[in-house]
């Protein structure tokens, strides 16, 4: 493309090429582009597009973990009105822990891993260490908040939980992070001092471990490898979630059960919905990127 310049006294020049450098004195305005200008214009270049059932089948973590949360509150309001035996929640949590150890080694036989895998044995030494640890501090963490209001207590769990569910990390959650982890576990010690016996305490944090560290291990296994049994999974947990905290209180199922179908169901697809107006757009105005390998200069 050629340009016709001005001279120096204003009146026409000769047809200069217009080149895009910045070393070299043209004769034209410093913010001059000529008409190949737009013909560089991208749009949209590298966007995914999602599918609806696709980002249910993922919102699902979401749910399962939202309702995961109402399922332990659940079991702690059971055993708080008396109606929950703790012998019968450890029991219980050992005999799911110990399917899901199962599950969760039958699957790690079909994942390659670079790494040394754990033994039974070291998996068995941590499982002791934590339950005798939590079994002799039980005393100490049931009366951890006795100079703490109720009113505080139940607060401080709910800002936890909360916590512990927006800091979840849901695209890879094994393991959990640590401070969704942390958030959880102080929710659990908060609720289990507030439970009538020691052994209440220690059947409550048991429960707590099963329910916020070791499931989503197992979950992340199911969903690598058995994704059909994983969207079956979410939809049980989900269920399961709304019936229980429904026989505690319906207004509370009630509201789990619309959080829910926000989550999984309206959320994926205002998502679908609003990617059809994204416009994004590159161009020669774009920052220039060095796709050249430079590491060989970091030594």
């Amino acid at each position: 493309m050629c340009d016709r310049g001005m001279g120096p006294d204003g009146a026409p020049g000769p047809a200069v090429p217009w080149r895009k450098v910045l070393w070299e004195r043209q004769p034209f305005p410093d913010n001059y582009v000529d008409q190949r200008f737009l013909e560089e214009l991208r749009r949209n270049e590298g966007i995914r597009q999602y599918r609806y059932w696709t980002v249910v089948k993922e919102a699902g973590f979401v749910g399962q973990q939202l309702s995961c949360v109402a399922i332990f509150i659940t079991l702690w309001l059971y055993m708080e009105q008396g109606l929950l035996p703790p012998e019968t929640l450890l029991w219980t949590s050992l005999i799911c822990a110990l399917v899901g150890y199962g599950l969760h080694q039958l699957l790690s036989t079909h994942v390659e891993s670079c790494s040394e895998p754990r033994t039974h044995l070291a998996d068995l030494q941590s499982a002791t260490i934590f339950l005798s640890f939590t079994f002799g501090f039980s005393p100490v963490l049931k009366t951890l908040t006795e100079s703490v209001s109720t009113d505080t207590v139940y607060a401080m769990s709910a800002v936890m939980l909360l916590a512990h569910l927006v800091s979840f990390p849901y695209a890879q959650p094994s393991p959990p992070g640590s401070l969704s982890l942390n958030a959880a576990l102080f929710a659990s010690v908060c609720l289990a001092s507030r439970l009538p016996g020691t052994l209440h305490t220690f059947a409550m944090l048991s429960c707590a471990l099963l329910v916020f560290a070791l499931w989503p291990c197992l979950l992340q296994r199911l969903r690598e490898n058995a994704p059909s049994q994983f969207t079956g999974v979410c939809v049980g947990v989900c269920l399961g979630g709304v019936g229980g905290l429904g026989s505690q209180w319906l207004g509370g199922a009630v509201l789990l059960a619309l959080a829910l179908g926000s989550v999984t169901l309206l959320c994926p697809l205002l998502l679908v919905r609003l990617q059809r107006h994204k416009d994004n757009i590159q161009g020669p105005w774009d920052e220039a990127e060095i796709h050249e390998d430079l590491s060989r200069f970091l030594h």
